[in-house]
C-alpha cells in the first residue's frame, strides 16, 4: 500500500535526519520525499503503517506529517 503525506522535510540535511526512524520503521519496506513539491510529499510503500507511532516518532526530531486525501476529481488535499 502506498501512504502520502505532506511534511516539513525540506532539505537532504532533513532527509539524513528521518532516515533513521523510516529506515528502522516496522512496515516501511521503502520511502522517498519529494523536496522540489511546494508540499514536501513524504511517500512510503508498506502495509499496516502505524501512523499514529510514526507521526510521533518524527515529532520527537522536529518534523511533522499529515497524510493527502484525493478529492473527488483526483486533486490532492493535506
Amino acid at each position: 500500500m502506498t501512504y502520502k503525506y505532506s511534511s516539513n522535510i525540506h532539505c537532504s540535511g532533513c532527509v539524513a535526519s528521518v532516515s533513521p526512524v523510516l529506515d528502522k520503521f516496522p512496515s516501511v519496506e521503502s520511502w522517498k520525499v519529494d523536496t522540489q513539491n511546494k508540499q514536501k510529499i513524504l511517500t512510503i510503500e508498506g502495509e499496516n503503517l502505524d501512523e499514529h507511532t510514526l507521526k510521533e516518532k518524527l515529532a520527537k526530531i522536529g518534523f511533522e506529517i499529515k497524510p493527502i486525501k484525493k478529492g473527488l476529481l483526483g486533486r490532492v488535499f493535506s
